[in-house]
């Protein structure tokens, strides 16, 4: 073989290669889609789940109706601003109303009011209680829990820091549903009792965004094991 071959065979043999390198390039760009195809497919699912089980776990657990809830209960209300915008908040009305509706019909024994009260010009738990006893809820049946940060928070505060471990919160069902998911995955027995919803561009919003707060408590509680930020001493309630 003369030189000027030798030359042809080495110049054609890194063109040969050039159909080999596309075929692996190509089948692991399938490879990575088809990875990404699952990956996006499980999310999906594990999203789904969570949203769904919320709502199993919760079944046979939420109320509608006065006359079917149990009397003598601990009634937890969780805390929001009372105002919106300057105009009256009715995710607050509403609770108030049904915490108060509860009251009159004999089924509390005193109200556990948890907000926030992040500083001296803002206190949802003072607020809720001044509501409740402009409803005719005798004051010293209305403790504040100044710690309710979070749902979390609230819930399990009332066992670790007010010593129960059975209550029913008041709030709109989709956040009833998920404090008796986060109380009974810590041992505790809690019903809801479901104030009126907010209709309109408002409740779709927040509806919205609690889709994102199932899948933060499904984190906190599977894989974070989040504790409430503030705990403290042991408080008596007026039973």
């Amino acid at each position: 073989m003369t030189g000027l071959e030798e030359m042809k065979q080495q110049s054609a043999a890194p063109r040969q290669n050039v159909p080999r390198r596309a075929a692996l390039w190509r089948a692991r760009r399938r490879r990575f889609f088809k990875y990404c195809a699952w990956s996006c497919a499980l999310m999906i699912a594990w999203f789904v789940w969570v949203q769904t089980s919320v709502w199993l776990f919760s079944r046979g657990k939420n109320f509608d109706q006065i006359e079917a809830v149990p009397g003598q209960q601990v009634g937890l209300v969780f805390g929001c601003d009372d105002k919106f915008q300057g105009r009256d908040n009715l995710y607050f009305v509403y609770r108030i109303e049904a915490a108060a509706a509860l009251w009159h019909a004999g089924k509390l024994q005193c109200l556990i009011v948890s907000g926030d009260n992040r500083s001296p010009h803002y206190n949802e738990p003072l607020k809720m209680k001044q509501a409740l006893v402009a409803k005719g809820v005798p004051p010293h049946k209305v403790v504040c829990d100044y710690a309710g940060l979070r749902t979390l928070d609230s819930v399990l505060r009332c066992k670790k820091v007010f010593g129960i471990s059975e209550c029913i919160v008041i709030s709109q069902k989709f956040q009833n549903e998920r404090a008796i998911c986060i109380g009974r995955s810590h041992d505790m027995r809690v019903i809801g009792f479901n104030a009126r919803d907010v209709e309109g561009r408002g409740g779709r919003k927040t509806k919205v965004r609690e889709l994102g707060a199932r899948v933060m408590m499904w984190l906190d509680l599977h894989v974070l094991h989040t504790e409430p930020k503030h705990l403290g001493p042991r408080i008596i309630l007026p039973l």
